[in-house]
């Protein structure tokens, strides 16, 4: 292993800047040269790759995004694209790959793995959800966005007296509205994993307002359904001006937390150690604070359990 290179792909999350920190400044510890592929496999593709140094990747462990840059490649996927990403990679003799992404790019990683080019994958996504791990890279830091914007909301929503439904991301995975309600101190929290019954939400807004309280805070994951038509069901049924919230793509961006940037700077020193050790094939995780490997396959095709019991403690605490 002398030449390692390293790309983001997918959707960018707060801390892959960390992770790509730590991937550059452990393989330069161990004397091996390091590439940044820029864009994602679209840029493998077309060759967009640099050498990367020290002050490469200094004064970015604070930022959100990716200063690789991010990219999604319909032509990785078909069989012309995929050789041609393989063949960039013997041209600029890369020996090992890192990865950092979601459960899409993980895919692909496996495929380049699998045709002869060592990977390891380390989870970068929002939704947080990917089964085989307890947490993935940015999850925490799109939390603390969302609480940010409930405080805001509840402050507003209390001096009209309204109910504001917030719309998170998380589009077959409700983590992130389930752990921003909880810590947010929702009234509702509506998710993909739970069926919701629209009238048990308005009963809830109706006992509020008996007990004089002035505002009503519902987060809703997007893959539920349409928040405008949720918000004209309260406003009709329990006779309270409901508007929306979509916060959308803000909850990628921002300075990652204290949590993020280590949990990143963990998993980028651990896949440059498996490479040199010829271990490859492997996505790295979490699970009671100890970061592991597991093998892609066996990543990708484990289920992610939604977590019943918080989801249940989130409405005792919202009576």
């Amino acid at each position: 292993m002398k030449t390692i290179g390293i790309l983001t792909s997918g959707g960018d999350a707060p801390g892959m800047n960390a992770a790509i920190r730590s991937v550059v400044r452990t393989s330069i510890y161990n004397k091996l040269n390091i590439l940044g592929i820029k864009e994602g496999y679209n840029g493998l593709i077309n060759g967009k790759i640099e050498e990367m140094n020290l002050s490469s990747v200094a004064d970015i462990i604070h930022r959100g995004g990716t200063m690789l840059r991010s990219a999604r490649s319909e032509e990785f996927m078909n069989e012309k694209g995929f050789n041609k990403a393989v063949n960039i990679l013997r041209v600029f003799n890369i020996d090992g790959l890192v990865v950092l992404g979601g459960d899409g790019t993980f895919r692909g990683a496996k495929k380049l793995n699998d045709s002869g080019v060592p990977t390891i994958c380390i989870p970068c996504t929002i939704d947080n959800d990917m089964g085989y791990t307890d947490h993935t890279i940015g999850f925490y830091t799109a939390v603390e966005t969302v609480i940010d914007a409930i405080s805001k909301l509840r402050d507003t929503s209390t001096s009209h007296g309204r109910a504001n439904i917030v719309e998170v991301m998380g589009r077959e995975c409700g983590d992130i509205a389930l752990y921003a309600g909880l810590a947010g101190g929702a009234e509702s929290i509506i998710v993909p994993e739970v069926e919701f019954d629209i009238d048990e939400v308005c009963k809830r807004v109706i006992q509020g307002k008996n007990r004089g309280k002035l505002h009503h805070i519902i987060v809703l994951a997007e893959g539920v359904g349409n928040a405008y038509e949720v918000a004209e069901s309260i406003q009709d049924k329990a006779d309270t001006d409901t508007r929306v919230t979509i916060l959308g793509h803000i909850q990628r961006g921002g300075m990652p937390t204290a949590y993020d940037r280590i949990l990143a700077s963990k998993m980028g020193n651990k896949a440059v150690e498996l490479l040199i050790s010829n271990i490859s094939g492997k996505a790295l995780g979490i699970k009671c604070n100890e970061i592991f490997s597991i093998d892609l396959e066996e990543a990708l095709n484990t289920k992610k359990d939604f977590d019943t019991s918080m989801y249940e403690i989130a409405k005792i605490l919202s009576i």
